[in-house]
């Protein structure tokens, strides 16, 4: 059997390169912000939920010292969406670092560093954005090296012995085409189910394809699903000007230092109908049917949502505040509660009624203009007095024997 060369992998990736937003093209160095922020981006997340969000940041905060000097709030509400928030507190950590010492470092011991940068995130920064000999080892690539090398260990504990076999196969020139090239081959060729192995530059080489085994792999260790957590959820909307109470959560912990309806701890035995003991204020609230579920990485949720109309000039409780329904938008708010604020909200806005149309005044300068001549009906005509027609109008008299 063969054995698998970067060359035969980088001539296919020269010819099938995906185009990304955050990807330089043949020949132009890459820019470390763009590569650094699509790598925090894209750790447990699709490029198709990346893309929208990357260019949204682009726009937002166009360099590393621009998204250092933004505020906290503005950089978690940019983020609202993309899940997993903790990146997102780390990635302005990051950046404060990085425009604070003026640069990104060029190694991966130097990128380790920073917050929020782990083993791979390191990797790929210091392959893509500095052309560094670095291993750069996502899920696409485990699937990748343990198809190839028939890596019976399951996950995650073949992943230092997947990183040693990666690293071994990094070329000294175009190390950073090779680690792209690699997740490019998991992503579009060697997927999860039904591999198109057939059109694999690898295909030769790969020990779990001779077997026929390739979709087996990689091996894993079954996950147990996390306890039912269940709670309630308070959605207030002020009169008048139609504003929502939020709150901010605690900046460590899960969702931490984003925007929610006030709510009640998340608990496997919570009693919803006892929820109104944890509702904020005093008002009417009113259970909604149903219920919204979410799913977290470690537990399932559902939330009870309670709703209420609360009069204008109404003041927030401490630590909460009230925000215009138009500018929610604004508040980093994550999908969770956005699903409670749809839940709540999704129903008809009441409309005032249409006014009259206005009554006219009588003009009685201008006299009334006089009324159309009404056209004669036709005139009936008479009946026929042919035998046939009277005999459907007279009932002749029964003859007499």
């Amino acid at each position: 059997m063969p054995a698998a060369t970067a060359a035969d992998l980088l001539t296919w990736y020269d010819r099938h390169r995906r185009a990304l937003p955050w990807r330089a093209l043949p020949g132009v160095r890459p820019d470390p912000y763009r590569v650094w922020l699509s790598e925090v981006m894209l750790q447990q997340t699709t490029v198709t939920a990346v893309k929208p969000y990357f260019q949204k940041f682009l726009t937002l905060f166009p360099n590393v010292t621009a998204l250092a000097a933004a505020p906290e709030e503005a950089v978690m509400s940019a983020w609202a969406g993309l899940g997993y928030y903790s990146r997102a507190r780390n990635l302005h950590a990051c950046a404060k670092a990085v425009a604070a010492a003026g640069r990104f470092p060029d190694t991966e011991e130097g990128l380790r560093k920073l917050p929020g940068i782990g083993a791979y995130t390191a990797g790929a920064i210091a392959a893509i954005a500095f052309d560094r000999p670095a291993a750069a080892v996502d899920g696409n690539v485990e699937r990748v090296m343990t198809r190839l090398h028939a890596i019976e260990t399951p996950l995650p504990a073949a992943r230092p012995q997947i990183r040693l076999l990666t690293q071994g196969m990094v070329p000294h020139d175009r190390p950073g085409d090779f680690a792209q090239a690699v997740m490019d081959l998991g992503a579009t060729l060697c997927t999860p189910k039904r591999p198109a192995c057939a059109l694999c530059p690898w295909m030769r080489p790969c020990r779990a394809r001779s077997e026929g085994l390739q979709d087996t792999f990689p091996r894993k260790v079954k996950k147990e699903k996390g306890t039912l957590r269940k709670g309630a959820a308070f959605v207030a909307l002020r009169a008048g000007d139609e504003a929502v109470l939020l709150r901010t959560r605690a900046p460590e912990g899960l969702l931490g230092a984003m925007a929610e309806p006030p709510g009640s701890p998340w608990l496997p035995d919570y009693d919803p109908a006892k929820g109104l003991l944890d509702a904020p204020l005093d008002a009417r609230w009113k259970r909604l049917p149903g219920v919204v579920k979410h799913g977290f990485t470690h537990f399932p949720l559902e939330l009870t949502v309670f709703f209420a109309r609360v009069a204008a000039g109404t003041v927030a409780p401490d630590g909460m505040r009230f925000t215009p329904r138009e500018k929610l938008d604004e508040e980093p708010i994550p999908g969770a509660m956005k699903k409670v604020l749809a839940h709540a909200l999704a129903g008809p806005v009441p409309v005032a009624a249409p006014a009259p149309p206005p009554v006219r005044e009588p003009d009685l300068a201008t006299p009334p203009e006089p009324e159309p001549v009404k056209r004669r009906g036709p005139i009936p005509k008479p009946p026929s007095l042919r035998p046939s027609d009277l005999a459907r109008v007279v009932k002749r008299p029964p003859k007499v024997r």
